[in-house]
């Protein structure tokens, strides 16, 4: 498996191309960044899609998935503000020699590539945000989600992977439809049962907090990269309806509520997705 060291911490990425290469062909590269507690695995059936004219770059963000924080502290002193990890994946994509990119990003990943977009905008073609938004703080119903975020990330022993259906209960939360891809329930909960316990924790308190209610409308008005922005029309966790208040910040976001799906459109319904995107990428490449 390849890795890269990205400020002291060792990357966990793989390239997904036509070819089945581990090295991009010189097509146009699309770049993948997954949500909270869970990893770059759920982003290869869309990828697989998208390489006939993509090369596509999936990695792990720093503390999930395959990329494991180092025992010993490295020396460059990291945070898990979300603007860190926008940081990760600029001097990511300088590591591998890529100037610019298309950007496909999930959950809180998709608020980290807000914060990318608008720090390192020269980068980026085009971007698609998968079901985010801005939301309102509120002191009381905030300090309850840490809280119980608290107790989630804590307990999680290994042992639950072999409770009969868990796994199905786990990810009734996220989902209107059934997976039937390759990626099903069961990945996901080792993913979340994988993740470490202070990455975990840390973006909990980074992406639902007063300061990210209060910052991520201004990047929104920010924005000068097109973006498309996606929304589940039954989705729990960000209901479209923060999605499209943030899309109505910038008219270089445009804003689509996927129909009956949730918080995974794009493994619930993904034909219907890569329609959608491919539509999107193609209208912009006419205009340009």
């Amino acid at each position: 498996m390849p890795y890269i060291e990205v400020r002291g911490v060792d990357h966990y990425y793989q390239w997904i191309t036509e070819s089945g290469d581990e090295c991009p062909s010189g097509k146009p590269v699309m770049v993948f960044l997954h949500g909270w507690a869970g990893s770059a695995r759920y982003w290869e059936s869309t990828a697989q899609a998208l390489v006939d004219s993509f090369d596509c770059l999936l990695y792990d963000l720093r503390g999930f998935g395959r990329t494991r924080l180092p025992k010993v502290s490295s020396l460059i002193e990291l945070t898990y503000e979300l603007e860190s990890y926008a940081e990760d994946l600029d001097t990511l994509l300088t590591l591998l020699n890529l100037q610019r990119i298309y950007l496909n990003a999930h959950s809180t990943g998709a608020s980290i590539a807000t914060f990318f977009l608008n720090l390192y905008p020269q980068r980026v073609e085009r971007a698609i945000l998968t079901c985010m938004g801005i939301f309102e703080y509120d002191e009381k119903s905030f300090k309850a989600f840490h809280k119980f975020g608290g107790y989630v990330v804590k307990f999680r022993p290994t042992w639950l992977l072999h409770v009969p259906f868990l796994d199905h209960l786990f990810m009734a939360r996220f989902l209107r439809r059934s997976l039937t891809g390759t990626y099903r329930n069961r990945a996901f909960l080792e993913d979340f049962l994988m993740a470490d316990y202070e990455a975990a924790l840390g973006t909990i308190y980074t992406s639902v907090s007063k300061r990210a209610a209060e910052v991520l409308p201004q990047e929104f008005v920010k924005l000068q990269v097109p973006t498309l922005l996606i929304s589940g029309e039954h989705d729990k966790i960000i209901p479209p309806e923060m999605g499209r208040q943030a899309a109505v910040l910038n008219p270089k976001v445009e804003f689509w509520m996927m129909p009956d799906t949730a918080h995974f459109p794009m493994l619930e319904d993904p034909e219907t997705y890569l329609q959608q995107i491919r539509q999107f990428l193609g209208k912009l490449q006419q205009v340009s």
